[in-house]
C-alpha cells in the first residue's frame, strides 16, 4: 500500500469508527433516504444550522411527500413554507430544479455529479453529498463544515472563498474520501465539523484525527480557516408603509421574482418620507393619517437595511389595477411567503 492510500485509509476508517460510535443518525433526513430528501435537506442546510432547518424540513415534507408534489405547487406557498428560513433564492431554485426533474426526468433525480450539478441551486459539494448518500456511489462533498476539517488537518492557509484555497481543499477531499461506506463518510466528516471541529472552542481531545492534525500541533486550530477579508456592510435605508383600509386589511405587494426577497409579498416601500402620498396615489388610494414607528434593522450577508414603519390610513380613490397586490388581515397569514422583517410586523398587528 502506497503512503497516500495509507494516509487515505487512516482518515476515513478513523472517522468512520468515530462516526459509528459517536455520530448523529436520528435526523429527519436520515430516516427513509431518498434523493429528494437528501437534496432537500442539503440545501435547507447551507449557511443554516441544523435546528433551524428541521422543523422546515418537517414542514415540507409532510406537504410535499415527492418531488412532483413540490413541482405541482405554487411558488407561494412554497416560499411561505420557506418563510423565516432566509436565503430565498434557495426556496426559488428548489422549485425550478423540482419542476425540472419532474418534467425532464420522469420524477427521479440523475445519480451523477454533472448532472445533478446542472440544476437550479445544486453546486459541486450539493450533488456528491446526494450521489454519495442516496445513491452510495463514490463522490466528493466540500461545504463549509468539510472546509474547515480539512484546513485544520492540513494546516492549509488562506480563505476557503479564494480559487486557489478552495481547490487545495477539493484535493485533500477527494484524496480523502474512501471507495466503501462513502454514505457513511460524508454523514461522518460533516458531522466532525458540526459537533466537535467547530467555528470557535473546537473539542480537539475528543477528534478522532487529532494525533495528525496539523493545526493542533501548531496549537492554533482556529486561525483555520483563513478569515474573509473584512468588509464595511453598507446601511441602505427604506420606508415599510404599512398601509390598512377601513376593515383593517393590510396592502402587500409582490417583490420581483429575483433579487432581495424575490417573489415574496412585502410591504410597499418609499425611499423617502416625502413620497408616501404619492405612492399611495398610485394604488389609487389618499393617504390619511399618516403615523412614522421606531426604526428598525435586518441584516443581510452584504448589507445593513434600517427600515421605519409607517402606519397609513388610506381610502381608496378608484380601483387598484395592479395585479401584484393583494390585501389580507394580519390575522391571515396561511399560503403567503413573507419576507420574517414583514412577518414579525403583521404578527405584531395581529396581536
Amino acid at each position: 500500500m502506497s503512503r497516500d492510500s495509507s494516509s487515505r485509509s487512516s482518515v476515513a476508517s478513523r472517522l468512520l469508527r468515530w462516526f459509528d460510535q459517536h455520530g448523529r443518525k436520528d435526523l429527519p433526513w436520515q430516516k427513509n433516504i431518498t434523493p429528494y430528501r437528501v437534496w432537500l435537506s442539503e440545501i435547507m442546510l447551507q449557511q443554516t444550522q441544523v435546528t433551524t432547518v428541521i422543523p422546515y424540513f418537517e414542514r415540507f415534507t409532510a406537504t410535499f411527500s415527492t418531488v412532483t408534489d413540490l413541482a405541482a405547487a405554487p411558488i407561494d406557498q412554497v416560499l411561505h413554507l420557506w418563510t423565516g428560513l432566509g436565503y430565498y433564492a434557495r426556496a426559488r431554485n428548489l422549485h425550478k430544479t423540482a419542476a425540472i426533474v419532474a418534467s425532464e426526468y420522469g420524477g427521479q433525480f440523475p445519480d451523477s455529479v454533472e448532472a445533478l450539478s446542472q440544476l437550479p441551486g445544486i453546486g459541486p459539494s450539493t450533488a456528491g453529498a446526494i450521489v454519495s448518500i442516496a445513491f452510495r456511489q463514490r463522490a466528493t462533498i466540500l461545504d463549509g463544515n468539510v472546509k474547515r476539517v480539512l484546513a485544520r488537518h492540513n494546516a492549509v492557509p488562506g480563505w476557503p472563498g479564494e480559487s486557489a484555497v478552495v481547490a487545495r481543499l477539493w484535493e485533500i477531499a477527494e484524496h480523502n474520501t474512501p471507495k466503501s461506506r462513502v454514505a457513511d463518510y460524508t454523514q461522518a466528516i460533516m458531522d466532525l465539523g458540526a459537533t466537535l471541529c467547530t467555528r470557535s472552542k473546537p473539542r480537539c481531545d475528543e477528534c478522532p484525527l487529532q494525533r495528525d492534525c496539523a493545526a493542533f500541533a501548531q496549537g492554533n486550530p482556529t486561525d483555520y480557516p483563513g478569515k474573509k477579508p473584512k468588509k464595511t456592510i453598507p446601511v441602505k435605508t427604506a420606508f415599510f408603509l404599512i398601509i390598512r383600509d377601513q376593515r383593517g386589511n393590510v396592502l402587500l405587494e409582490q417583490r420581483p421574482p429575483t433579487g432581495i426577497w424575490g417573489g415574496l409579498w412585502s410591504f410597499p416601500e418609499s425611499a423617502c418620507e416625502d413620497d408616501i402620498a404619492h405612492l399611495c396615489q398610485r394604488y389609487g388610494l389618499k393617504a390619511g393619517k399618516v403615523t412614522l414607528d421606531t426604526p428598525r434593522r435586518h441584516t443581510f450577508s452584504h448589507y445593513h437595511l434600517d427600515f421605519t414603519p409607517v402606519q397609513v390610513s388610506a381610502s381608496a380613490t378608484g380601483r387598484i389595477s395592479d395585479v401584484n397586490t393583494t390585501w389580507i388581515q394580519p390575522s391571515d397569514l396561511n399560503g403567503i411567503g413573507l419576507p420574517a422583517p414583514v412577518k414579525a410586523l403583521l404578527v405584531e398587528m395581529a396581536v
